[in-house]
């Protein structure tokens, strides 16, 4: 029995195109998703201990420099 051509959807060929393409767009669209988080969020300034004060609990970090503006 031969097989008809209904039967053969996709070339091998095709299909490794296409899966090249779906790849390269899945990490494009990974990069401007990265890209858009990286441009619209602002973090608000954290409270760390300040320059020279001593530090009480273990486990605190204070800033090398603070990119805050004092309110």
């Amino acid at each position: 029995m031969t097989a008809s051509p209904t039967m053969k959807l996709v070339s091998p060929k095709s299909a490794m195109w296409l899966m090249i393409s779906a790849g390269l767009l899945l990490v494009l669209l990974a990069n401007a998703h990265l890209v858009y988080m990286a441009v619209t969020s602002q973090p608000e300034c954290i409270d760390h201990i300040k320059r020279g004060a001593t530090v009480a609990e273990s486990g605190k970090f204070s800033a090398a420099s603070s990119s805050c503006t004092p309110r």
